[in-house]
């Protein structure tokens, strides 16, 4: 990395380090270190612990009447790896991270390297200048991210919410049926479709069960009018199951 990528990218992370050292271990992956200490992996385990306890921070002092259960479903999703790794794609920190000849044919990183990397910047701002300073850096990150959260109703478990509804409405919970799978073992996807109370929804793919029947349930729930899909995109749960008039 030259110094002038190296300004650019502190003033994106809105910090200057003291220590620039510490930045440079954090995007050094282990494929092009000969001992693993020396790359990234033991701040990305601190920086996990730490990106956690500000966002646990951040949502007990947002929602002060929120329990447990909801915190935790909140932080889930605004933690989660394919949300670091945008951040991390967002603050361009793929662009600069260090990878062994073996690690370079990727057109774009894995969601868990880039996500890692995050991790491993916050640990690198956390030794550098201490928690105020990875406040600094993260809270105006995280707090967009916690507020759609709370305000979506869903956490992207779409599962959860249909189960609920579902057993409120019909007494019942919704069954999932694969309808078809495709590709080598290695590499399924799978089409599934949701079932309540005798009534089929829309089906979709996945390329996992796992993902096809978060997917299948979304479907459901568009269909009963629990869901709406906002201007911006971003999916929202209606209170009663009720389209706003």
């Amino acid at each position: 990395m030259t110094p002038e990528e190296l300004d650019a990218l502190q003033a994106r992370l809105g910090h200057r380090f003291t220590d620039v050292s510490l930045l440079r271990r954090a995007l050094t992956h282990a494929s092009v270190t000969d001992v693993r200490k020396d790359s990234n992996e033991r701040l990305e385990f601190l920086g996990d612990a730490v990106l956690g306890l500000v966002c646990c921070e951040l949502i007990y002092t947002l929602y002060p009447d929120f329990l447990e259960g909801e915190m935790t479903k909140i932080k889930s999703t605004v933690v989660s790896r394919q949300t670091c790794a945008a951040i991390a794609r967002e603050l361009e920190l793929d662009k600069h991270l260090t990878l062994g000849k073996g690690m370079q044919g990727f057109r774009a990183l894995p969601q868990s390297l880039s996500a890692a990397t995050l991790e491993s910047v916050v640990a690198a701002i956390y030794f550098d200048a201490g928690l105020g300073a990875v406040r600094n850096f993260l809270v105006p990150l995280l707090s967009p991210l916690v507020l759609r959260a709370a305000d979506s109703g869903h956490q992207e478990n779409f599962k959860s919410v249909l189960q609920q509804f579902s057993q409120q409405r019909f007494g019942r919970s919704p069954a999932y049926h694969v309808l078809d799978e495709k590709g080598p073992d290695h590499a399924k996807c799978f089409e599934i479709a949701v079932e309540i109370d005798g009534r089929r929804f829309p089906s979709c793919w996945g390329a996992s069960k796992k993902a096809a029947e978060q997917q299948a349930a979304l479907n459901a729930l568009g269909v009963l009018g629990v869901t709406v899909v906002q201007e911006d995109g971003h999916i929202r749960v209606l209170n009663n199951g009720h389209r706003p008039r």
